[in-house]
């Protein structure tokens, strides 16, 4: 009897360890959420008139107009091509040093490309007595 008292009272810790430290991690995910969510709305109150932005679609354009009664935006997708939108579908706000890095990453990537045909002659041989019987093998 006594050591079923004692087997019993050595989880009480990892029980009170579990209620305490749920709400504590609770408090600081919805914290960092809220901190989140308070970043986005003033990033999409700080784009006005002529910033360059991408939509939570993924469609770039220029503000061109903005109602600030309706809460909505113009933005111009193509020369002569518009679209209304409210202003909560701004995901980012476009700067000119993202487009630079974008394009320097494209290039970095073409380099790494690159195969030397001497070794690629004898991978080539190795793979084709390979695969001399096809895909099914007994």
């Amino acid at each position: 009897m006594f050591l079923a008292q004692q087997t019993s009272g050595g989880g009480s810790p990892i029980l009170l360890l579990l209620l305490l430290g749920m709400p504590v991690m609770l408090f600081v995910m919805m914290r960092s959420q809220r901190k989140k969510a308070a970043k986005q709305q003033d990033l999409q109150k700080s784009a006005g008139i002529g910033s360059e932005i991408m939509t939570t679609a993924g469609i770039f354009g220029t503000i061109v107009d903005e109602d600030e009664d309706e809460g909505t935006i113009v933005l111009e997708i193509a020369p002569g091509t518009q679209i209304k939108l409210i202003r909560g579908a701004i995901a980012r706000v476009v700067s000119e040093d993202d487009d630079d890095g974008e394009e320097y990453d494209d290039e970095e990537d073409d380099d790494d490309a690159v195969v030397d045909l001497v070794d690629a002659d004898q991978d080539t041989a190795a793979a084709d007595a390979d695969n001399a019987e096809g895909p099914f093998r007994p």
